[in-house]
């Protein structure tokens, strides 16, 4: 038998101490905390035995105090391109049993690297990042790797999608890439996101704060609206991303991926017809009626617990991968404030870069008075949503299930932002205000004369509802297509979806639009 290549075991071996990261001390160490090692997590996210590595021979170049006599390879990230449910996506994990998984040039180069490549083969980006930021030592060629990765967070949005995993630290201007991303899922009490950590704050400011009070996956989900979902583990975590990118296609010249329906598409659920109260002011679920309406167990929301007045996420009906968007009545009557309106602009506009149709369902009685948000800039973040939806160029079908008041019709995909079809439920009220604020000022002196005037102003109100705010007032003027029973309404979407499957709208030649941020 012929003695074996000592080349091959060369490598053999460079192999297995690429694998080892920091060491069994290390990894033994991230083990004690709860956390999987890099190669671990992406065993978990990716399709078994599709994950091929990139560059893992790499190490540190520079010759900084501290480093130059210990390199490692692969010097503190794993990069590669694997597979989920089939598809080929790019990653790269960083490795946080290298030097706290601290940013280094040579790092940057290899996260750069297969982002070019991602985009170049239209493929998604995942990136899990577990890092302490900046690798000191490296001083101002940390930053500028940074910067390079910024630059194509920003390049490539809209080209293909970007997912970030919080999965540990991530401090300092390290956290403006996942920002810069489509999606970001955070790991409570196993990861946190904050540009100055608590002792600066504490030194400037005097605020005794932890890492998870100022940057955990709870305050970034329910507060600041940073991150898309918290989830309990990191397993969690990593299934949560798959089932984004199975709403989402590879790229922006895909359609959104469509999926033959297991759910029978003409079903009709008759407990719909009765969901919406007979009285305007009681409030209903509008979770509940997504749920009878899309596909079974489909809906996957996204910032869930982050102005809750508002609900978006991705869902399929009748197979389609579609955006949805709505209001929740049962939280704060479904009104429109400024962090609603950032949460549905957002959406929207990552929507609209992947070719997912956009289904919204309409119940707001207008936007949030009050000097705090007129000060904070409720006009500059409500015509966000108008710019998102009149600037969406995928198939966009709006339901109006009950209020329609005011700037909060306009803006929630009403017909003449170019919104494709508009249903009403025989429940809808679309007018510029409520019946009772437009009587109180169209009657004023006739209600102040009556001999009993609350009377006389619900006579009124009355007589203005039965006129005016109704879906039929508004029917014979164009604004809606169609009123439609509400049980009918997964089959008249599916149905406009299947029409709308090629829609070809272009937009005006421009460099790009200036939305008001």
């Amino acid at each position: 038998m012929a003695q074996e290549d000592p080349r091959i075991l060369q490598l053999r071996a460079m192999r297995e101490r690429a694998r080892q990261g920091g060491g069994d001390r290390r990894i033994a160490r991230q083990h004690a905390k709860g956390k999987l090692t890099a190669r671990e997590r992406l065993d978990v996210l990716l399709d078994p035995g599709t994950f091929n590595e990139l560059e893992p021979f790499i190490t540190h170049q520079g010759d900084e105090v501290g480093i130059a006599t210990e390199k490692y390879l692969g010097e503190g990230v794993v990069t590669g391109y694997g597979q989920i449910e089939g598809r080929t996506v790019y990653v790269y994990a960083q490795d946080f049993t290298i030097y706290g998984g601290t940013l280094s040039d040579m790092q940057s180069h290899k996260i750069c690297r297969v982002m070019d490549l991602a985009v170049r083969n239209g493929t998604p980006i995942i990136g899990l990042i577990d890092s302490g930021g900046a690798r000191i030592q490296e001083g101002v060629r940390s930053l500028g790797g940074y910067a390079e990765i910024f630059r194509r967070n920003a390049l490539y949005s809209g080209v293909v999608p970007q997912i970030s995993i919080m999965l540990g630290p991530c401090a300092g201007g390290a956290a403006y890439s996942p920002a810069l991303t489509d999606v970001i899922i955070m790991v409570k009490d196993l990861s946190f996101m904050f540009l100055t950590g608590p002792q600066v704050i504490k030194t400037v400011t005097g605020e005794d704060v932890d890492n998870e009070q100022l940057g955990g996956a709870e305050v970034h989900a329910s507060l600041s609206g940073t991150v898309h979902r918290a989830a309990d583990s990191e397993q969690e975590a990593l299934a949560m991303c798959r089932k984004v990118l199975s709403y989402l296609p590879s790229n922006n010249v895909e359609n959104a991926p469509y999926f033959t329906p297991t759910d029978d598409p003409l079903r009709m659920d008759d407990e719909l017809n009765s969901i919406v109260p007979i009285d305007s002011a009681i409030p209903y679920s509008m979770h509940e009626v997504i749920s009878r309406v899309v596909d079974k167990n489909t809906f996957f929301e996204l910032q869930p617990t982050y102005a809750q007045n508002a609900i978006v996420g991705l869902a399929r009906i009748g197979g389609h991968s579609v955006g949805i968007v709505a209001q929740e009545p049962s939280m704060m009557a479904g009104v429109i404030d400024i962090d609603a309106a950032d949460k549905i602009t957002r959406f929207v506009r990552m929507c609209d870069c992947f070719n997912a149709p956009l289904v919204t369902f309409v119940d707001s009685p207008g936007f949030l008075p009050g000097v705090e948000q007129e000060h904070r800039g409720i006009i500059r973040h409500g015509a966000k949503v108008l710019y998102a939806y009149s600037e969406a160029t995928v198939p966009k079908i709006s339901i109006i299930t009950r209020k329609a008041y005011g700037g909060a019709y306009v803006v929630m995909s009403s017909k003449y932002l170019g919104t494709d079809v508009n249903y009403a439920w025989p429940s809808a009220e679309i007018a510029v205000m409520g019946a009772e604020g437009a009587v109180n000022i169209l009657y004023r002196e006739q209600i102040s004369e009556a001999k009993d005037p609350e009377a006389e102003r619900k006579r009124l109100a009355d007589d203005y509802r039965q006129r005016f705010n109704n879906p039929y007032h508004a029917a014979s003027a164009g604004y809606v297509d169609d009123i439609i029973e509400p049980r009918e309404t997964r089959a008249k979407i599916i149905a406009s979806l299947a029409a709308l499957r090629d829609k070809y709208s272009p937009a005006p030649p421009r460099k790009h639009g200036n939305i008001p941020v």
